[in-house]
């Protein structure tokens, strides 16, 4: 179904078609499903946070296929792809770009970092200090990047993937709550299932494993299908449901610091976007309910009596997502 919506931009009408990023995401998602094998939800919430101009932390152990779905996902949409190890050497201008001196031409030449991408694989960012992660903020928020007082935009899409390893404490850096507020969500992948693992044994029993990844869309697609879902209606009662939804991560006994007002932005974008990937107009409270816990549980801070618990900010976010009455549309 195809309806039309007002440009909130110029008030002119815009065609809303959720089938388009429907089938988009579709294609996406089968292309990733030949390498990765497994984890639907994972490559979804990718795709969703790609969709909703937003940012990715990944956190998990090694092995469980991190780099694999970054680099599948910026292959299938033939985007520029780039990884960065992270490591406390790491200055920002590694990560930026730098000014070098041309004795010949007697100017100074810029030479662009790895940001200049699409899609920026920062692995294992907590191993940096926070003066270079905090490089990454400008560029996440506004998409671009200032270098001795020169401004330079980055590249149309432009996503970041970051990664953690929750177990290896020793050299890192904890990532402070403004970086982790930048990342649209979080997810994590987890090890397969028995089936899951035994098809991956099966699939890459020969050779090296690489498997042909064929471009299924292009980078205008990828913009066509962010353009619609900005579109995607909230209708008002749902819209007060988001906010109620936020509200109580910062009346909760059980956490110290609620979530912020970007928040509630990218809990509504997330919304949007899955409401899109499933071929409707318009948001449901069950997008909000199932995008709560990827959106918030990296934004709140739990109180220290629930940390020694060992509880996690993911249960403790759908705890309080289950107080909160579910509007029902008159």
């Amino acid at each position: 179904m195809t309806i039309t919506a007002e440009n909130v931009n110029g008030g002119a009408e815009s065609v809303v078609d959720a089938e388009f990023v429907r089938d988009f995401a579709r294609k996406v998602r089968e292309n990733v499903q030949r390498v990765f094998v497994g984890k639907d939800e994972a490559i979804e919430l990718a795709i969703i946070a790609m969709l909703g101009r937003g940012h990715v932390l990944l956190e998990d152990v090694p092995g469980t296929g991190k780099t694999t779905l970054a680099k599948t996902i910026a292959a299938s949409l033939g985007l520029d792809f780039k990884r960065v190890q992270f490591t406390p050497d790491l200055v920002p201008s590694d990560v930026l770009g730098v000014n070098i001196y041309n004795a010949g031409s007697g100017n100074f030449e810029f030479k662009s970092g790895p940001i200049f991408t699409q899609i920026l694989l920062a692995d294992e960012i907590n191993r940096a200090t926070p003066r270079t992660q905090s490089a990454l903020l400008e560029a996440m928020q506004e998409q671009q990047v200032s270098i001795d007082g020169v401004t330079m935009a980055l590249g149309s899409p432009f996503l970041v993937l970051a990664t953690l390893n929750p177990v290896e404490m020793e050299g890192t850096f904890m990532l402070p709550e403004a970086q982790l507020d930048r990342f649209l969500l979080k997810l994590t992948i987890g090890y397969p299932s028995d089936e899951e693992e035994s098809r991956m044994l099966r699939r890459f029993q020969t050779g090296d494993g690489a498997v042909t990844v064929e471009v299924c869309a292009e980078a205008e697609d990828v913009e066509k299908a962010r353009d619609i879902v900005e579109h995607i209606q909230i209708a008002d009662h749902v819209r007060e449901y988001l906010v109620a939804v936020v509200r109580a991560t910062r009346n909760n006994a059980q956490i110290r610091l609620g979530a912020s007002p970007r928040a509630s932005l990218a809990l509504q974008h997330a919304a949007q976007a899955k409401a899109a990937i499933n071929g409707r107009e318009y948001v449901m409270p069950d997008d909000i309910k199932s995008m709560a816990s990827a959106v918030l549980s990296h934004r709140v801070v739990l109180e220290s009596s629930m940390q020694m618990r060992r509880r996690d900010a993911g249960q403790v976010v759908d705890d309080v997502v289950a107080q909160i009455p579910v509007p029902i549309e008159r």
